[in-house]
């Protein structure tokens, strides 16, 4: 049978108040077991961790009521079904046979999730709503449920079952437990309240972490990466995704945090996608099962259920989008997650544009003194070295001894080979980021010819196979980041006299793949002992995004001094 539910008051103290006058001119036996409500109820306002809280209403009920079984049915945000469902009594062996948890939308539980008040049953079978227990399911008979309200909104259900000894549910039973679930209500809206400071401290922690990286001036990718992993971590997903805006249109995978290898790097989502061009506007896309939503039109998907899309916009500016998708099965995002993602995707939108301002006035300056540097060895360097090579060609014709005449002729031609390098530095300084060629052999030699200019000469360098044609752009792309890497590390630590670089296209990779190997070896000083290792790591997380990997070895100095460093990826 149902019982009448009385008027609600909104306020927690008044509640307890009310339910606990509603127990006065009751049988003795109730009166005898007020202790044991008081009892209950201090055990149930004890905590602030919202699970605990459940499970501990949940047993305190079931001790009070002194029934075998008890849960709570935590109702979800559209009111049609349960999204959490805590239980005492039954063991974990019986978990596992039951399987998923009740969803709450049919049966007597769906009945009280829809008309929330008190419901006693001596047998829950016999009622014309009940549609059976699932397999595994320990039997049950006599049932009791109470709805448990939280600042007048209904949060969820308490159930009990099965009272010991065969008895039935009684009024004292249904008193006690109607008490029990106001203080509940209040015990559980502390809770909440507890746990929304705690999720909102821990977004803003992931952001002040994300604006850090992104402001330290470290690797950009680096960076990226840092965002990836706070979103994941926070939004307590599968995987973070950062995606920037392609070159030939919609929106490209740069970092990747999960714990599965990030294979998905280099992804390309079309421009043609609904959800690219609603990113794109500056709209977020939220998706309850990302592995059956037509609109995500990639392969990557299948094992992703409800996914947060989130636009990174800033100043009515759109830098590019962040997914956070969590596994196939998983609870949907809710509401307050929905919005501070929303928040932590607009900090890290902005702290993406103070970056990049940051990186232009670096990169500004870098040109500036690139400038200055060419023209200090077009106009002071290279004029001395000329004026010097006219006063020893002068010399040796006023020599007459021949080994002194071809002494100087040997100095002069150096001196003609030393100007040709100044002059390909030069060039090389002079040229902008928007006049790189696309040809992956122009923008090696590119590299080493900016290279040389900090080291003080140039390093050697060979191409095998078709290297322009057969590797693929983002390879490319990351293959050039490693040489860049690679001879910045050989620049700053290895102290070397002579660098020799391998590009070649030809390799067969461990797992019989066709590959290309980057191969930069030194004849510096090598690896010291417990040194840092931050550059080689760079290099191995570039390699294994693209199914690749990366390793040292010995140099090309007298016995194996120095390094080479192999860095190489499928084409």
């Amino acid at each position: 049978m149902t019982e009448p539910e009385p008027q609600e008051s909104r306020d927690p103290a008044e509640a307890a108040t009310q339910a606990t006058r509603s127990l006065q001119g009751l049988s003795t036996e109730l009166t005898a077991r007020v202790p044991q409500l008081l009892e209950a109820m201090r055990s149930v306002g004890t905590g602030l961790e919202l699970h605990s809280t459940l499970d501990r209403i949940c047993k305190t009920a079931a001790e009070l009521a002194d029934a075998r079984y008890a849960a709570i049915g935590v109702v979800d945000e559209e009111g049609e079904g349960l999204s959490d469902f805590v239980t005492y009594g039954a063991d974990e062996g019986a978990a596992q046979r039951i399987g998923h948890p009740p969803g709450g939308r049919h049966g007597l539980l769906g009945a009280l999730i829809h008309g929330p008040a008190p419901l006693r049953l001596t047998d829950l079978t016999s009622d014309p709503r009940f549609t059976g227990l699932p397999p595994g399911h320990p039997p049950m008979r006599s049932f009791l449920g109470v709805p448990i309200r939280v600042q007048g909104e209904i949060f969820g259900n308490l159930y009990l079952t099965e009272k010991r000894n065969g008895a039935d549910f009684n009024d004292e039973d249904l008193h006690m437990v109607r008490v029990l679930a106001t203080e509940a209500g209040i015990a559980i809206g502390n809770a909440r309240l507890y746990e929304a400071a705690r999720q909102r401290e821990r977004w803003i922690d992931g952001s002040v972490a994300v604006t850090t990286a992104l402001l330290s001036g470290g690797d950009a990718d680096d960076a990226l990466a840092v965002v990836a992993e706070q979103a994941r971590k926070l939004a307590e997903a599968a995987a973070g995704i950062v995606l920037l805006p392609a070159d030939e249109g919609g929106l490209e995978i740069v970092a990747v945090a999960s714990d599965r290898p990030a294979t998905s790097l280099g992804i390309v989502l079309p421009p043609e996608s609904p959800v690219v061009a609603r990113l794109l506007a500056g709209e977020a896309v939220f998706v309850t099962d990302a592995a059956t939503d037509p609109r995500l039109l990639t392969r990557m998907t299948g094992r992703f259920g409800p996914s947060m899309l989130l636009p990174l916009r800033s100043g009515g500016r759109v830098l590019g989008a962040l997914a956070t998708p969590r596994a196939r099965g998983a609870r949907p995002f809710s509401e307050a997650e929905r919005t501070l993602a929303a928040q932590f995707a607009s900090q890290a939108a902005l702290a993406l544009m103070m970056a990049e301002a940051q990186r232009d006035r670096e990169r500004l300056a870098v040109y500036e003194d690139r400038d200055r540097i060419a023209r200090d060895l077009h106009d002071l360097v290279i004029q001395r070295l000329f004026a010097t090579g006219m006063m020893l060609e002068s010399a040796q014709r006023r020599s007459v001894v021949p080994a002194v005449q071809e002494g100087v002729g040997k100095a002069v031609d150096e001196l003609d080979v030393t100007i040709q390098e100044i002059r390909t530095a030069i060039f090389a300084l002079q040229q902008g980021p928007a006049e790189v060629p696309s040809g992956l052999r122009t923008r090696v030699l590119r590299e080493i010819n900016m290279a040389a200019v900090p080291l003080g000469f140039s390093p050697g360098h060979r191409f095998r196979g078709p290297v322009d044609s057969v590797v693929g752009e983002f390879t490319a792309k990351n293959l050039i980041a490693a040489l860049r890497e690679a001879l910045s590390n050989a620049f700053r630590h290895a102290e070397a006299t002579r660098i020799d670089v391998v590009v070649d296209a030809t390799v067969a990779l461990d797992d019989g793949s066709d590959g290309v190997r980057l191969t930069v070896a030194d004849d510096g000083v090598g690896m010291s002992v417990g040194g840092r290792r931050s550059g080689l790591r760079n290099l191995a997380r570039r390699a294994e995004a693209l199914g690749g990997s990366s390793y040292s070895g010995p140099g090309i100095g007298e016995d194996g001094r120095g390094t080479t460093v192999f860095w190489e990826a499928p084409l």
